[in-house]
């Protein structure tokens, strides 16, 4: 008979303890974000896809030169670029991203000779389709340049 009034004993302290816990976690303050309503403020070292950077004249600064092409272990990135007749340098004409095969694993950002390649801070990607998430980095940039 003492080992049931006992496990009373241990059951009524248990819940009273467990009540506790849950009162002092009902008057802490809410940390949860209001998430679509307020955006969040992402870190600086948050990684999304890879972006076109900018000279100070807003054209990219990508030469071409196909480093972040060779060095992407998933195959995700396709460069084109042409040398126009007189120019001394090759000029980029196509930049694709593939991000459904991208690992982010920043070797591309990395290994390019003229920091052409940063991270962007997009977050809330969303699509319908794979295709969805295969990027034209060049005419992204031409667009954020207007």
């Amino acid at each position: 008979m003492s080992g049931y009034f006992k496990e009373i004993f241990d059951g009524g302290k248990s819940l009273l303890v467990g009540l506790g816990i849950t009162f002092k976690q009902m008057i802490q303050p809410v940390v949860t974000e209001r998430y679509p309503r307020t955006a969040p403020k992402m870190p600086p070292r948050y990684r999304g896809h890879i972006d076109l950077v900018r000279d100070e004249e807003g054209n990219n600064k990508c030469i071409a030169c196909g480093m972040c092409q060779r060095n992407c272990p998933t195959g995700c990135i396709t460069i084109k670029g042409e040398k126009p007749e007189g120019a001394k340098k090759k000029v980029l004409t196509f930049y694709r991203l593939d991000f459904t095969t991208c690992s982010l694993c920043g070797i591309c950002v990395e290994s390019c000779p003229t920091d052409a390649l940063e991270f962007s801070k997009e977050y809330n990607l969303a699509g319908y389709s794979a295709g969805d998430f295969v990027f034209d980095l060049l005419k992204r940039c031409e667009e954020r340049r207007r």
